[in-house]
């Protein structure tokens, strides 16, 4: 090994992700190794390790790796990315700093006996956070009717959904992994899974064709729901919108 300079097992043991992770990220371009020895061991320079935590630190924050590309790529200084994510990282731990406090609070009205103020045992907790996101696409009728049906849930009502959306992405995966014409039965099967699905997080209100095609949009463009139609490296959410565009076309208009 050279002077500050890391094999691919070095940087795997500091950091805990995988060799195949190092690998996939190699090959779309996102952390190419600085050299390549003999039998193919990849080594990673310093600026190949600040790299990499960078998009350790922005895959925390959210970013999907293309998005990770091009914040990078952007060719700003490293440490003032870093200090931007710093600041993000400390808003998000004084949040969960309040929301652990609420909690031992709870703890300790309930232990002790005492009256539950509603302002206290919710503070840092953020209902809302996507609020303005939904009202704009859809209409605030649109985030109520979400809204007041996500607070009905019980816990174990809000874990099953969950679990059902797992169920849609992990068909999606399979399908997509076998290169499956998004026209085919089986894909169109798994699609009508996800509109069904969407309605019941929007109130029991079926998108329609125009809404539902739209969102396939939105899993293109968000690199959030590009991290959720992913599996093994891989990202899906391109043929989940071709698949949903389908759908909105022969079922929905």
């Amino acid at each position: 090994m050279t002077e500050e300079e890391w094999s691919t097992q070095e940087v795997v043991k500091a950091t805990g992700i995988t060799s195949r992770t190092l690998r996939h990220y190699d090959r779309i371009g996102l952390l190419p190794p600085s050299r390549t020895g003999y039998g193919g061991q990849r080594f990673y320079d310093r600026g190949g390790l600040l790299r990499l935590q960078q998009i350790l630190v922005l895959r925390e924050l959210g970013l999907g790796l293309a998005g990770i590309g091009r914040v990078l790529d952007e060719g700003r200084a490293a440490a003032d990315v870093l200090r931007e994510h710093l600041a993000q990282l400390e808003q998000e731990h004084e949040r969960l700093d309040r929301i652990t406090q609420s909690v031992r609070s709870t703890i300790r009205i309930i232990d002790e006996g005492g009256e539950l103020v509603a302002e206290q045992i919710f503070d840092g907790f953020d209902h809302t956070k996507h609020r303005e996101e939904v009202e704009q696409r859809w209409g605030e009728q649109a985030y109520a009717d979400s809204d007041a049906w996500w607070r009905s849930l019980t816990t174990d009502d809000k874990k099953a959904f969950r679990q059902q959306l797992d169920g849609i992405v992990a068909d999606y995966a399979d399908v997509s992994a076998q290169d499956l014409d998004v026209r085919s039965d089986e894909v169109q099967a798994i699609t009508a899974r996800l509109h069904s699905w969407v309605g019941t997080s929007w109130g029991g209100t079926a998108p329609s064709a125009e809404a539902f095609t739209g969102l396939g949009d939105m899993y293109v463009a968000d690199p959030r729901f590009g991290d959720t139609f992913s599996a093994d490296g891989r990202q899906f959410a391109q043929y989940v919108r071709e698949a949903m565009a389908v759908h909105a076309e022969t079922q929905l208009s």
